[in-house]
């Protein structure tokens, strides 16, 4: 009988072993996918987590970057309004200046400051004295504006329609030929109404600058006049100057720029790599970078990240849009370190799981040969080496039985602790990473050029950096514990409740504002406040940084000194009155509001101006408005409109008796004498008053009433003031329908002729004719001279109205005489007529044309058309008179009447004023002026016609004294033409 021994316990054929190998094999599976899934998710939190840095970064670099371009655009809009306005529409504002010397050259007209700042050249064919003049008043503009523009640009240039250029420095110009542009059509298109309604300036392409041999960018702002486009003012700016506001490059980090076309405009890291100075072509890119570009392009999305490899190195990238040039920025690192890290360890986790598969299967294939003691020893071996902190050693075998789960329980053990201590060793290194970067950004704060405050969550300082303690002369402690809004000044007390209301609602806030220093001067900012968050979103500090901006504050105090304010009175000018209206006018509508508005110039200014001269008549207006300053309010605004025009705003008047009593105190004050050199004078101003918003609610309707009411005040005789009245309006649509209508009436030829009678009282016969013109509108019916003259004198229209006149009457006296009538005709001339130069030329030729004897012609004139310039109108007759036709002085005795001109004017006839006839013979003193009138025409040899003849007793009282040629309703009123020709006196 064979004994056979019994089975083992630990044979490898038992049911038990063999699961335990089963086991083992899934767990091994499972560890391992468990374990790259984690490492996945590791890696993917990381990527996440560095695309969020690299992107907040890019949000404040793009963010500052705009800012500054903002300011740059901001600025050359201020120049553009003070070019606009001072060499367009305020050409006195800089006056007596001797400009360069202009030569002609190389196809051109040239010029170059004697200073060296500024040239000029003008392409024109010829150079008359108004371009003469644009070259001299845009060498002084330049002088003040240029030297502040050029400590921000580096080119500061003007272009005109008209092809003439100004640019500072003068470089550009002085060994260039003339160009017929700066920049192509396509640009300059976009500069103007069609394209750019808004009328805001345009930032040009980058283009290469040949005389200064750097690129640029410009940003050109269009020049308007009267609506109509002038040009364009630009200003240059070196792309190297503009990239300096982005972050200098690193070895690991960098930017790349580029336009909407995808061509590269700035890439210094790039640059370095490939090994060149020049720009970077698209095809010297990476393929995987240039596809940054084209899908950027293709998506134009305002922000898009993505990854890309440069020499062997991954790169992650934020493009952001930057739409104000109409480039994409994007800004690019380097891994994080702890994410190469993973990937590496990804490697080795995974070459570790070949080799460890290797080793198991050698494990097994040996343990069939190996005694259990053997294994024991092995696992002692294994868990001293263990103990002494060999992390890396290879796994036991886990053969699965006892034994093999002890293995597997030791295996198992020792991986969580590698981990454990892996993990631990991670946050070690990321603390000091961290630790690292707090430096670097305390450091950046300690050293940066910007203020730096930093407040617990209740707004209570606990840091400020050298910076702003240098820039407000407070020390740390000054600030320890106080509020936050106790840096800003008190002069912005009503800004700070603004800024409270933000920060509390909005927890930020950003903007424009002045630091409480130690001294007085005010120190201009641009300040943001933002929150600091911690992990779970709740607030634990505020940081404000302060960027100082006071010189660009004090630029644009300049400019708006040149935009908004009169240069020789320092009072307000037209633009910022009419700013100031607009807001008074909106303050009104709500119905809590009232003022007053005057508007005045002074009484006799130009006389002023010719016989003391310009010089004396600029102190005048100075005194003046000097005084206006002293006796009215300061919440009050006063402006110079131009010349002798001045206007006042009157805030809180709602009563005329109020308006009245300022009108009758600037009247007293301006009636105190003013020295002037040797001279003293005595001015008056004629003030047109309305009220708003009782006269009117809209802005030109207001201005137009109180134009009305000054004009008013003048026809009442001056150094008074006059309320707007419907009345007024009324008046002035009527003088415009009137205006209007004539226009169409001389086309239309709705003009007659009537005559009046001249008669000698002697023998009842008629000597002559006074022609009359009458108007008979088709629908309003007859229109009255005295209506419709005057606006025919002050529109110019009487000139042509008046040839009419002539040529109408001498071909109807032609018609008298060849009937065997008298032939004589009388015709009023207007001061219009006879100032114009060409009426020899017109009566000569209506001579002509009708056929009209001249001595049967008389030209009647009044004394004040005589007594403006004498020598002049003496000479005016002399010309007339050599025509043949007889020259008359009407409404003698009415006007400026001087017997020392009378008896030099080579005149014929003296008609007296049928204002000294029509009272005779009631009035005693007409009585004695008329015969004395008379009298003297006699002595003087003239023929003497009374007017306004009406009873029987005035005209035996003429002829009692030797007049006996009459014309009035006593004999006949004007008659048309066909009463004419049957008229007989009765």
């Amino acid at each position: 009988m064979v004994n056979r021994r019994p089975p083992s316990r630990f044979g490898f054929n038992s049911l038990s072993v063999k699961l335990s190998i089963l086991i083992s094999a899934v767990c091994l599976v499972a560890g391992i996918f468990a374990a790259a899934f984690m490492l996945k998710s590791e890696e993917k939190q990381l990527v996440f987590e560095e695309y969020a840095d690299l992107k907040r970064f890019s949000t404040q670099v793009i963010n500052q970057f705009s800012n500054y371009l903002g300011l740059k655009k901001s600025l050359s809009e201020q120049t553009g309004a003070v070019v606009t306005k001072h060499l367009f529409y305020d050409d006195q504002t800089i006056q007596n200046h001797s400009p360069s010397t202009i030569k002609f050259r190389d196809g051109a007209y040239r010029s170059t400051a004697s200073n060296g700042l500024t040239a000029a050249y003008f392409t024109g064919e010829s150079l008359d004295e108004q371009q003469k003049q644009f070259f001299a008043r845009s060498e002084a503009l330049w002088d003040i504006i240029a030297p502040p523009l050029l400590q921000d640009f580096f080119n500061f240039y003007m272009v005109t329609n008209s092809q003439f250029v100004r640019i500072s420095p003068p470089n550009t110009l002085l060994n260039t030929a003339p160009k017929k542009g700066l920049f192509d059509g396509q640009t300059i298109a976009q500069l103007k109404q069609e394209l750019n309604p808004t009328r805001e300036a345009v930032w040009s392409k980058v283009h290469y600058d040949d005389v200064w041999s750097k690129w640029v960018i410009s940003i050109l702002v269009p020049l308007y006049y009267e609506e109509e486009y002038q040009g364009y003012i630009g200003t240059d700016i070196s792309m190297v100057d503009l990239l300096k506001h982005l972050p200098v490059p690193t070895t690991n980090q960098g930017y790349l720029i580029f336009d909407g076309q995808g061509n590269i405009l700035a890439a210094p890291n790039l640059q370095k790599i490939f090994n060149t100075g020049a720009a970077i072509s698209r095809n010297e890119l990476t393929p995987e970078l240039a596809k940054v570009v084209d899908d950027t392009l293709k998506f134009k999305l305002p922000d898009r990240q993505s990854m890309f490899d440069l020499k062997g190195e991954t790169h992650l990238i934020n493009v952001t849009q930057l739409t104000e040039l109409g480039w994409y920025v994007g800004i690019y690192k380097k891994r994080d370190s702890a994410l190469a890290a993973l990937e590496e360890l990804k490697v080795k986790f995974f070459g570790l799981f070949v080799l460890y598969a290797m080793f198991v299967a050698l494990l097994l294939h040996q343990v069939l040969y190996k005694l259990v003691l053997q294994r024991i020893n092995n696992t002692v071996g294994a868990v001293k080496d263990f103990g002494r902190g060999q992390w890396d050693m290879p796994a036991m075998p886990n053969n699965n039985d006892e034994i093999g789960l002890l293995n597997a329980t030791f295996n198992d053990m020792g991986k969580e602790i590698k981990t454990l201590v892996t993990g631990l060793n991670n946050k070690i290194t990321e603390k000091e990473i961290a630790q690292k970067a707090a430096d670097r950004l305390s450091k950046a704060v300690e050293f940066s050029g910007t203020a730096v405050v930093i407040t617990n969550e209740h707004f209570q300082i606990e840091y400020v950096n050298p910076k702003m303690q240098e820039m407000t002369g407070y020390n740390e402690a000054h600030y320890a514990r106080q509020p936050l809004l106790s840096i800003i000044s008190k002069e912005m007390s009503i800004l700070i409740e603004d800024i409270d209301l933000d920060l509390r609602s909005r927890n930020y806030w950003r903007g424009d504002t002045i630091l409480q220093g130690v001294t007085n001067e005010p120190i201009w900012v641009s300040l943001s406040i933002s929150p600091i968050r911690d992990e779970s979103g709740h607030i634990s500090s505020y940081v404000a940084s302060a960027q100082d901006i006071s010189f660009v504050k004090e630029s644009q105090r300049k400019m708006e000194e040149l935009a908004y304010f009169d240069t020789l009175t320092g009072l307000a000018n037209r633009t910022f009155f009419r700013m100031q209206l607009k807001k008074s006018m909106a303050l009104a509508e709500r119905g809590h509001y009232a003022f007053a508005l005057f508007y005045f110039d002074l009484d006799e200014f130009k006389r002023i101006n010719d016989t003391l001269g310009h010089d004396a008549g600029d102190r005048l207006l100075v005194e003046v408005a000097d005084r206006l300053k002293t006796r009215l309010r300061a919440e009050d605004t006063i402006a110079r409109l131009g010349g002798d025009e001045f206007a006042v705003l009157l805030s809180g008047i709602e009563k005329r008796d109020n308006a009245m009593d300022v009108a009758q105190m600037i009247q007293r004050t301006l009636n105190v004498p003013i020295k002037l050199d040797n001279n003293e004078v005595i001015v008056s101003a004629s003030i047109g008053i309305t009220l708003a918003p009782f006269d009117s609610k809209e802005e030109e309707q207001l201005l137009k009433h109180a134009d009305l009411a000054m004009y008013e005040a003048k026809a009442k005789g001056r150094n008074t003031f006059h309320f707007y009245s419907q009345e007024l309006d009324e008046a002035a649509n009527e003088r415009l329908y009137i205006e209007n209508e004539l226009r169409l009436a001389i086309r239309d030829n709705q003009f007659t002729l009537h005559y009046q009678p001249q008669v000698d009282y002697r023998n009842n016969e008629v000597v002559g004719y006074e022609a009359l013109i009458r108007w008979e509108h088709p629908e309003r019916g007859p229109i009255p001279p005295t209506k419709f003259i005057p606006i025919a004198e002050a529109t110019g229209l009487i000139v042509e109205l008046g040839e009419w006149v002539l040529e109408a009457a001498c071909r109807f006296s032609v018609k008298l005489q060849k009937q065997g009538k008298v032939g004589n005709m009388s015709i009023n001339l207007s001061a219009r007529q006879f100032k114009d130069s060409n009426m020899k030329r017109v009566l000569s030729d209506v001579l002509a044309r009708t056929n009209m004897p001249p001595k049967l012609l008389h030209l009647e004139l009044t004394e004040s058309m005589l007594m403006g310039d004498v020598e002049a109108a003496i000479s005016q007759l002399h010309q007339i008179k050599a025509l043949g036709v007889s020259l008359s002085i009407d409404d003698f005795g009415t006007g400026y009447s001087s017997l020392s001109y009378l008896k030099r004017f080579p005149v014929d006839i003296l008609k007296v004023d049928r204002s000294f006839v029509k009272d005779i013979p009631e009035d005693p003193n007409d009585m004695e002026i008329t015969a004395a009138i008379i009298a003297m025409a006699q002595k003087l040899n003239l023929e003497v016609v009374a007017e306004g003849v009406e009873t029987k007793e005035q005209v035996d009282f003429l002829a009692n004294n030797n007049c006996y040629v009459v014309q009035g309703y006593y004999y006949s009123p004007p008659i048309p033409e066909q009463s004419v020709e049957v008229f007989k006196v009765q």
